[in-house]
This record gives structure tokens, C-alpha cells and sequence, in this order.
């Protein structure tokens, strides 16, 4: 009797268990099945956007096609217009090339008659040279024997005492020996022509007044203004240095003259060098 209940307890147990599995299963099924809906929905949703984009991508692409069809005319067009500029430059190139060439080849002509001109030119001044060699060589002559009169002239030149006592530098008696004196350059000369009766003439830093001419004795006299002092330098002899001194630190001048006529005398004077510098009375 207890067992037979047993197995009739197991039995609605198993029973209870197969039934609880049932619904278990079925509402798996049920959740699976919304799951898979879902799943459905989203993926026709995503299809229905793919169309759309794909049904937009066409549309662009028919409209790129029709640009790049429209460009390529465009582009036909600009590549004839360009090729026929392309034409034409190189034809004027080529004639300003030509009419270069023209010009080059005139000038060339030109100056090869230009050369031959100047080759006979210089022909011409060879034989020039020659003739100029030739007047060098006189030249050359000239001055050695200029030279040697300058030589014979300094060696008539000549020292003397001045009427100061004191020994002078070289004497002058003419115009060539003065210029001789002149290029040496040991002092400053500065030649004159006094009249009688003339007021004094400024020479350098002092003042000359003639005051007799004796031509046929060869005499003369003369007044020196010099440091606001006169002095009388009276009966002078034809080329004597007249000598006196003058300035702050006194140095040596002298008057020499070298032609007497009627009241008139002719000559120099000699200051040293870096004295005060004056007027050249011719």
C-alpha cells in the first residue's frame, strides 16, 4: 500500500516537472521568436537605408558622369585652341629667328670690311712707328746736347762776395742762367724792372725804389724799404749782390741787377727758401 503511493507521488512529480519544462520551452521559444522579430526589423531597416543611399549614390553618379563627359568637351576645345596658339607662336619665333639670322650675317660683312679697313690702317701706322723712332732718336740727341748747354751754363755761373762781406750763392748775369737758378730751387727769385722817379715796388716782403742810373759807369742806386727801415744801397756795380737782412729770425737777401739803361735798371731778387713769398715784378 505505501508503495503504491510512493510511485503515484513520484509519478505527479514527473509529471509536474515535464509540464514545468514545457512551459519553460515554450517561453524560450516565445523569447527567441521576439528576438529574432526584432532582429528582422532592424536588419530591413538597415536594408531600406542601404537602398536609399545606394538609390543616392546612382543618382550622383549619373551626375558626376554627365560633368566629367561636359569637361571633357570643354577640355577638347581648350586643347585645339591651345595647339593652334602653339602654332602660330612658333611661326613668328621662327621668323624673328630668320630675320636675326639676317642681320647677324649683314653685320658680319660689315665687319669684316671694318677688319680689313683696319688691318691697312695699322699697316699704315707701322710705317708711322718707324718714321717716329727715327724722330725719337733726334729727340734723344737734342736733349743730351740740351743737357750739355745746361752743364757749360751752370758752370758760368759763378760766387762772389756781396757788398755785405758776405759770400754769395750763385749769380745770374742773364735770363737763361736765372732760369737755371729757377730749377734748381735752393731759394726764390723774383725778377724785376725799376724806373727812376717810380714809386717803390713790393717785392716778396721788402720794397725797391731806383734812385739813379749811371749807364755809361754801369752804376745804380737803389732804396730798400725792408722792416720799416730804408737803406741806401748807392753806387752798386752792374751783377754785384746787394745784400741786406730781413724778418723776425733775419736771413740773407740779395738784389741783382743785370742790365742798366737810361734811368732804368733790370734783375732779380733772391730770398731763401720759406721766406715770406711776394709779388714777381716783370
Amino acid at each position: 500500500m505505501s508503495e503504491n503511493v510512493v510511485v503515484e507521488e513520484r509519478t505527479v512529480q514527473g509529471g509536474l516537472i515535464a509540464g514545468l519544462v514545457a512551459v519553460l520551452l515554450g517561453l524560450g521559444a516565445l523569447v527567441w521568436c521576439y528576438g529574432l522579430q526584432n532582429h528582422l526589423s532592424a536588419a530591413e531597416t538597415r536594408l531600406a537605408a542601404a537602398d536609399a543611399r545606394n538609390a543616392d549614390l546612382v543618382q550622383k553618379l549619373e551626375t558626376t558622369n554627365a560633368q566629367l563627359k561636359a569637361t571633357s568637351e570643354t577640355l577638347g576645345q581648350s586643347v585645339g585652341m591651345t595647339q593652334k596658339q602653339i602654332e602660330t607662336r612658333a611661326a613668328a619665333i621662327m621668323a624673328v629667328q630668320r630675320a636675326s639670322a639676317a642681320k647677324i650675317e649683314k653685320e658680319q660683312e660689315s665687319t669684316e670690311k671694318q677688319l680689313g679697313a683696319v688691318a691697312s690702317d695699322v699697316s699704315n701706322v707701322k710705317t708711322d712707328v718707324g718714321g717716329v723712332k727715327n724722330d725719337v732718336g733726334g729727340v734723344k740727341t737734342d736733349v743730351a746736347s740740351t743737357k750739355q748747354d745746361l752743364e757749360d751754363t751752370k758752370t758760368q755761373l759763378s760766387r762772389v762776395v756781396g757788398d755785405a762781406g758776405v759770400m754769395s750763392g750763385l749769380i745770374a748775369h742773364n735770363a737763361s742762367e736765372l732760369e737755371t737758378l729757377k730749377h734748381k730751387g735752393d731759394r726764390n727769385y723774383y725778377e724785376f724792372t725799376l724806373h727812376k722817379g717810380q714809386q717803390p715796388t713790393l717785392l716778396s716782403s721788402i720794397k725797391l725804389q731806383l734812385k739813379k742810373a749811371d749807364e755809361k759807369h754801369s752804376k745804380f742806386t737803389l732804396n730798400v724799404s725792408a722792416d720799416d727801415k730804408n737803406i741806401e744801397k748807392k753806387d752798386k756795380s752792374l751783377d754785384e749782390p746787394v745784400q741786406f737782412y730781413t724778418g723776425k729770425s733775419p736771413v740773407l737777401y740779395e738784389v741783382v741787377v743785370n742790365s742798366i739803361a737810361k734811368n732804368q735798371v733790370s734783375g732779380y731778387l733772391s730770398t731763401p727758401k720759406g721766406s715770406p713769398q711776394g709779388i714777381a715784378v716783370p
